[in-house]
C-alpha cells in the first residue's frame, strides 16, 4: 500500500455545507487488534479495520514473526493466533514499523519478552526521529537488550529477555507506553502493576477485558492495572468503530465555517478520547453526541456538529491526555478566535511525527496570527475570522498527518493559498481524507 509521493494545492475558500459522512476506522484500535490477536490462541476476528500504511506496517510485521492473517471482506480480517511466547523470527530478519509509533512501541512491548527474539528495528524517516528512551528504560526493567547502549533512535537491535518478570510501573502521558508494559506483562512471571494518576486511552485494557483472568483494574484515587503474567488469552472478536480524531479535523472545518453542519456516524466516544470534544462544548461548540451504545467495552455513536461563535480555548493539562492528536487542530480553532486562547501540560507534543508545537507555529505566522511557549505554556492570540487570501501557507514535508490536515482546514476557512508537501502522509490514518473533504466541496489540486 506504499503510497507514492504528492503535494497538495488549495486555492479556495470552502463554501458552506450540510452532510453526513463517515470517517475511517480508528487506528489505535485497529493495531491493537492485530497484535492482541496475533498472541492469543486459535482465531480472532477484526471488523471495519482501518486500511492504511500504519496498519499494512502491523500486518507485514506480523507475518514476519509468524502469524497467519487473511482478509475475508472489506475491512475484515481472520488473526490466526499462536498463543504467548510463539512469535518467532528468521535469522537476520528485519522489522520495519514504516511510520507508526503505535506499531513500534506495542509490538515491542510484545517482542521485549518472547524468548529468542534478535531482530533489528527500524521505522521511516519520521520514526526515526523520535526518542524511544522511555521504552527502552521499561523494557530493559523486564530483561530485554537494545543495541547499541545509550542509543534512543531506531535503528536499534532488540535481544529479548529469557526469563522476564513482572514490573511496576508508574504511568504518564502516553498510553503507547502504558500499553508496551502491559504487553510486554503478559508473557512474564509474576504480576505487572501499573499505575495511572491520569487516565489515558484505554483501548488494551478494553480488548484484553475479554480475558478478565488475565487482567485486573480497580479505579479509586488512581487507577491501578494488574497484568497477570503466563495466561492463556483467549480469542477475540473486535468490531472497530471510526477514529474520533479524523472526525475531529471535520468538526473543526463545521465549526468555523458559517451556515454549515455535518453528521459524523459511528464514532469511537470512549471518554479517553473526546478531550477535543468536552472541551469545544464549553467554548460554546454546537456539538451533540447522539445514537450512544457499547460494544466490546468501547462506546460509540454519531457527533452533531453546526457553525458556532467560540469563546478563546483554555485547555488544562488534564485535556492534554484525552485530545492528544487534536491539539494541531485545536490550535487553528484558537487561532480564528477572538481573544487569547491558553495551552497548557503539552511539552509531548515536541516528540510526535514532528514538533508540533514549533511547526505549528510557523504555519500560524505565516498567516499573520502570533502565538508564543512560555514556561510550559503555549498562547496563541485569535484574531477570529480572517481573510487571507493574499497569503501563503508553505508546509515542508515533515511526515506529521496531523499538521498536514490542520493546514488544510486552515487554507479552506480563511482563503490562504496553500502547498502541503508530501501530503500522502495523511493516508497513514485517514485514506478517505480528502475523498470526504471533496464531498463537503473543498477544493484542490494533486501535484505528483
Amino acid at each position: 500500500m506504499a503510497l507514492k509521493r504528492f503535494n497538495l494545492k488549495i486555492n479556495n475558500k470552502i463554501l458552506p455545507f450540510n452532510k453526513t459522512i463517515s470517517v475511517d476506522p480508528d487506528k489505535s484500535i485497529s493495531i491493537r487488534s492485530f497484535l492482541i490477536g496475533a498472541i492469543s490462541q486459535n482465531i480472532s476476528i477484526a471488523k471495519n479495520v482501518l486500511e492504511s500504511d500504519d496498519v499494512l506496517s502491523t500486518i507485514n510485521c506480523l507475518k514476519k514473526l509468524g502469524i497467519k492473517i487473511s482478509r475475508f471482506k472489506t475491512k475484515s480480517y481472520l488473526i490466526y493466533g499462536k498463543g504467548l511466547g510463539s512469535l518467532y523470527l528468521k535469522k537476520k530478519a528485519e522489522l520495519n514499523f514504516g511510520n507508526s509509533g503505535t506499531l513500534a512501541r506495542l509490538l515491542i512491548g510484545i517482542l521485549s519478552t518472547t524468548p529468542g527474539i534478535k531482530v533489528n528495528i527500524r521505522g521511516d524517516r519520521s520514526l526515526n526521529k523520535r526518542n524511544m528512551k522511555s521504552l527502552i528504560d521499561q523494557m530493559t526493567k523486564f530483561g530485554a537488550y537494545f543495541l547499541p547502549k545509550n542509543k534512543f533512535h531506531f535503528p536499534l537491535k532488540l535481544i529479548s529477555s529469557e526469563l522476564p518478570v513482572g514490573i511496576n510501573y508508574k504511568a504518564g502521558v502516553s498510553a503507547q507506553l502504558k500499553s508496551a508494559v502491559m504487553l510486554a506483562g503478559l508473557n512474564s512471571f509474576g504480576n505487572t502493576s501499573i499505575n495511572e494518576n491520569q487516565k489515558s486511552r484505554n483501548h488494551t485494557e478494553n480488548i484484553l477485558l475479554n480475558n478478565n483472568q488475565i487482567i485486573k483494574i480497580k479505579n479509586k484515587k488512581e487507577k491501578i492495572i494488574t497484568i497477570i503474567g503466563k495466561k492463556y488469552l483467549n480469542p477475540i472478536k473486535v468490531d472497530v468503530p471510526n477514529d474520533p480524531s479524523s472526525a475531529a479535523f471535520f468538526s473543526a472545518l463545521t465549526l468555523l465555517n458559517k451556515n454549515s453542519s455535518i453528521i459524523i456516524k459511528n464514532v469511537g466516544l470512549n471518554p479517553t478520547r473526546t478531550g477535543f470534544y468536552q472541551l469545544l462544548k464549553k467554548q460554546k461548540a454546537k456539538i451533540k453526541f447522539k445514537n450512544l451504545k457499547k460494544n466490546n467495552y468501547e462506546l460509540r455513536g454519531d457527533i452533531f456538529v453546526k457553525s458556532s461563535v467560540l469563546s478563546p480555548i483554555h485547555a488544562s493539562k488534564e485535556y492534554y491526555v484525552n485530545s492528544t492528536d487534536e491539539y494541531p487542530i485545536l490550535f487553528i480553532l484558537a487561532a480564528l478566535t477572538k481573544g487569547v486562547s491558553t495551552f497548557k501540560g503539552i511539552s509531548d507534543l515536541a516528540n510526535k511525527e514532528s514538533n508540533r508545537i514549533v511547526e505549528m507555529q510557523k504555519i500560524l505566522n505565516q498567516v499573520g496570527i502570533k502565538s508564543k511557549l512560555y514556561k510550559g505554556e503555549y498562547k496563541i492570540y485569535g484574531q477570529g475570522m480572517i481573510e487571507a487570501s493574499n497569503k501563503i501557507i508553505d508546509v515542508p514535508n515533515l511526515g506529521d498527518h496531523r499538521i498536514c490536515m490542520s493546514s488544510f482546514v486552515l487554507a479552506l476557512l480563511t482563503g490562504a493559498k496553500a502547498k502541503i508537501r508530501n501530503f500522502e502522509t495523511v493516508f497513514t490514518s485517514s485514506p478517505s481524507f480528502l475523498k470526504i473533504m471533496k464531498t463537503l466541496g473543498a477544493k484542490f489540486e494533486i501535484q505528483k
